[in-house]
């Protein structure tokens, strides 16, 4: 092992000791691109993969999970969306697996599922795009975060993965495991957040295009032919319809996107929809048009959720290369900072 390895493997102790993998790097969960085989073969090359529930019913949780255990022995974990009308449903489907880590996105936890996910043995990793929730988060017991900038691809707030992770490391790093997320590409910045306190990292993009990844030969290319200005964030029209921001490749989509919102802000100024209803919609909406573009190719009126790291995206690979692509890249760094 050579320094630079061993500095490695020993920033990444906190994260792989909490994780239980060999490389403290999460596979960002991605609607309809991390179903079982992106998770399985993130899982067997040692990092930790995460199944995208997003809108899933509980019985396709239920054949996820399963498809994922029958692919690989090696532990990974669930990501489930806060505002999930069954999301107590989905916390049942995890504890019959015994799913080890899972992962509450898209808003505060709402009122009983940490205790309903801690009943399970499970832990829980939430993220936290500012201090004061990460603290808060910290409080009402969480195991992990995630702290996630927006450079990242699909869902984002608006604050730089450099900022917070300056922000919020030096706070909140000894408390508990922290993963930083949003527009990694390389091994160089890992090795930097690992040195800055951080136990982990998690990265999305960059595995898009894995050979193991289902996602639409259109799909892949699109990523490969883009650059980092080509992942733009999408534009909220109406105040009072929050809808967070969605980074994605610039196609048609865009202004579809536009015309919706306009749509479900009309259903709310005629009080035909409550305020959680219309965020349903936009977030089925979003479901539809990534399956559009990932499943079925339509590159021009799907979704291209996509982070600004996709212009390191440069061709399709196994997944094992690109984790230690990445992990050479990180040791190499750390290596020449000890010289």
């Amino acid at each position: 092992m050579t320094i630079g390895q061993d500095r490695l493997h020993r920033r990444m102790a906190r994260g792989t000791a909490f994780l239980g993998c060999e490389v403290a790097i999460l596979c960002g969960a991605m609607s309809w691109v991390s179903e079982r085989n992106l998770v399985a073969a993130m899982s067997n090359a040692g990092g930790f993969g995460l199944i995208a529930c997003g809108a899933m019913t509980p019985e396709l949780l239920d054949a996820e999970i399963a498809g994922t255990k029958a692919l690989t022995s090696k532990p990974f974990g669930v990501n489930l969306i806060t505002m999930h009308p069954q999301l107590f449903d989905l916390i049942a489907v995890c504890a019959k697996h015994r799913v080890t880590h899972i992962v509450l996105a898209g808003g505060l936890p709402p009122k009983g599922s940490l205790e309903a996910i801690k009943e399970t043995g499970a832990k829980v990793i939430c993220f936290a795009p500012a201090l004061s929730l990460a603290k808060k988060l910290i409080r009402s017991g969480v195991d992990a975060l995630v702290i996630e900038g927006m450079e990242a691809g699909g869902h984002i707030g608006p604050v730089s993965t450099s900022v917070l992770a300056q922000e919020m490391l030096p706070e909140i790093a000894e408390q508990l495991p922290v993963f930083v997320a949003g527009g990694i590409g390389r091994g160089e910045a890992i090795a930097g957040y690992l040195d800055m306190g951080a136990a982990g990292v998690q990265l999305g993009t960059r595995f898009v295009c894995a050979t193991e990844s289902i996602a639409h030969a259109n799909f892949k290319r699109a990523f490969i032919r883009a650059n980092a200005r080509d992942a733009i964030a999408s534009v909220q029209i109406d105040p009072r319809l929050p809808v967070i921001p969605v980074r994605a490749l610039k196609n048609a989509s865009s202004e579809l996107f536009t015309a919706k919102q306009r749509e479900v802000a009309q259903l709310l100024d005629d009080g035909k929809v409550e305020m959680m209803e219309a965020q349903l919609q936009i977030e089925h909406y979003w479901a539809g048009a990534l399956r559009r573009a990932v499943i079925d190719g339509d590159v021009d009126n799907g979704s291209l959720m996509a982070g600004q790291s996709v212009g390191m995206v440069t061709k399709e690979e196994p997944l094992a290369d690109i984790l230690a692509t990445l992990m050479a890249e990180a040791a190499h760094a750390l290596e020449a900072r000890a010289a």
